[in-house]
């Protein structure tokens, strides 16, 4: 069974694909790009469905309209949640969780990129990318808590303190407060600044190079990059070491090598 990435029509968000490169756009300007139960459980299956996706090598993250995402829609997730029972609570938070699970196990690089508004479960879908480029106007805010919730929401507590550091992650996660976008560039959250208007190309092109790498390699880095936060020094070199080892097995790796010997550019395939 295979993802067919050409052939992808999701019902609650925007859909491309082109030169391995797939890019995912939320798309309700006018309410902020606010996510819905349905684009939840859409965007988990996608991300679910990605593992079996060879032919995409990269996902970009983004939204319409100058914004990224304004988190659960207040009338659509927020105000049914209040009248709803335990059980059906859990299997809500559940599956919000699971969206960020397929993230992290997916094994192509996710990009967002980030603009605007990025706030409650915006803020840790962009979290949950590998890469974050955002503009000077970009605004992330952690603000369960000024709902009446905990700061530890889809994975927060655990991720958002190995990218800015426990104290800074402690204050926006109790605060609720917006981390500017120079404090996320300075703090390590976003990886690089871009003007508004450079965003999409900036994105596109950094996209572009990941997907002209060494896919299945890619993979792996990822799926290490992840895995090793879990375990020691000791164990994570030795899952280093056997993870290069198979790298050491692709054609790739052997492409890499005959490039470089004839002094030319590799053509990297995914195998």
């Amino acid at each position: 069974m295979t993802f067919d990435a050409q052939g992808y029509a999701p019902a609650h968000f925007r859909w491309a694909f082109d030169a391995g490169v797939a890019k995912i756009t939320l798309d309700r300007p006018e309410r902020k790009n606010p996510l819905t139960f349905e684009s939840y459980a859409e965007l988990r299956d996608l991300f679910r469905a990605l593992a079996l996706g060879t032919e995409v090598k990269v996902v970009v993250f983004a939204g319409e309209g100058g914004n990224f995402c304004s988190g659960g829609d207040v009338f659509e997730i927020i105000e049914p949640l209040t009248k709803m029972a335990m059980p059906e609570l859990l299997a809500f938070t559940r599956m919000t969780g699971d969206l960020v699970k397929a993230m992290r196990a997916c094994p192509q690089p996710i990009i967002a990129a980030i603009d605007g508004v990025c706030v409650g479960a915006g803020a840790i879908i962009a979290m949950a990318s590998d890469i974050r480029l955002a503009t000077p106007r970009a605004k992330t805010a952690f603000l369960f808590t000024r709902v009446g919730l905990a700061g530890c929401d889809m994975g927060a507590c655990a991720i958002l303190p190995r990218l800015i550091g426990q104290g800074r992650a402690s204050e926006l996660l109790y605060s609720g407060r917006v981390m500017t976008a120079e404090e996320g560039e300075r703090w390590g959250f976003h990886n690089r600044l871009v003007a508004p208007e450079r965003l999409a190309d900036e994105t596109a092109a950094l996209a572009a190079s990941i997907a002209a790498g060494p896919t299945f390699a890619h993979g792996i880095t990822k799926t290490q990059l992840h895995h090793e936060w879990n375990v020691g020094i000791d164990t994570a070199i030795e899952m280093e070491a056997q993870a290069q080892a198979i790298c050491m097995q692709t054609q790739d790796f052997r492409r890499a090598f005959e490039a470089f010997a004839a002094k030319t550019q590799p053509v990297f395939e995914g195998n």
